[in-house]
């Protein structure tokens, strides 16, 4: 039996899982992280928006950027001993509309009419290569950013139970978003170690290209992980069923 958690870029399932990743490998489970948007555009063209991004996080060339971001991803994995998966869709900030236009010039914002067909392909994708005992896990999409809406959707268009988890750090941001989320849902609580905790700050603490982005510092991240973990010395997982 295999744990799969759905993630929508390089770095969601481990900083949103990361010491339950931690917990279930170490006790021999199956884990495995399969990461929706690695794909790579075919032309080397960026918008304004990508641009900014890629500044902003140091690596102007899209094929050098998705290399390091993978390195980052396998690091991070390696310390939670998940095994690794890439699909190649696209991120957001590469996609265009049919017309050839950029289709976002923000990350949080609802899902372009010309991107209606992606859950169905991404599901299609999962779904191929998804075991009858494997255990599915993706996230609720708080924050609202269009590629993790995009990528709950496709997971709820798979014919199978499903396990849901909070997006981090958009659970730090916006934590109101939960309750509506989770309304009618089953949580548990899963315990966390001390060594399962200090895993998976690492191993988020591993996306270095990424973490200005999410974070306002270092000391910052390590509280608000703290304060998450603590509440149940553990993470939460729900589910309908």
């Amino acid at each position: 039996m295999r744990w799969i958690y759905i993630s929508p870029h390089l770095d969601d399932a481990v900083l949103s899982a990361g010491g339950l990743i931690y917990e279930q490998t170490q006790s021999g489970l199956d884990v495995e992280i399969w990461t929706m948007t690695c794909g790579l555009p075919h032309d080397a063209e960026l918008s304004p928006f990508a641009q900014a991004l890629h500044y902003q996080w140091g690596i102007p060339a899209t094929a050098d950027l998705l290399a390091a971001r993978i390195a980052e991803d396998e690091k991070a994995a390696g310390i939670v001993g998940a095994k690794t998966a890439y699909f190649d869709f696209l991120d957001c900030i590469y996609r265009r509309g049919k017309n050839g236009d950029w289709l976002y010039s923000d990350v949080f914002v609802p899902p372009h009419e010309d991107d209606a067909d992606l859950p169905a392909r991404m599901a299609e994708s999962i779904s191929s290569r998804l075991l009858p005992t494997d255990n599915l896990v993706c996230q609720f999409g708080l924050g609202s950013h269009v590629d993790h809406i995009l990528v709950r959707r496709a997971v709820e268009l798979i014919q199978r139970p499903l396990i849901y988890i909070a997006d981090i750090p958009y659970l730090f941001k916006s934590p109101a978003e939960l309750a509506p989320q989770t309304a009618g849902m089953k949580a548990k609580a899963h315990r966390i170690t001390d060594p399962g905790f200090w895993s998976w700050f690492e191993a988020s603490a591993a996306y270095e290209s990424q973490l200005g982005g999410l974070f306002d510092s270092h000391e910052e991240m390590e509280l608000q992980f703290q304060q998450y973990w603590s509440e149940y010395i553990g993470i939460r997982l729900w589910s309908t069923a």
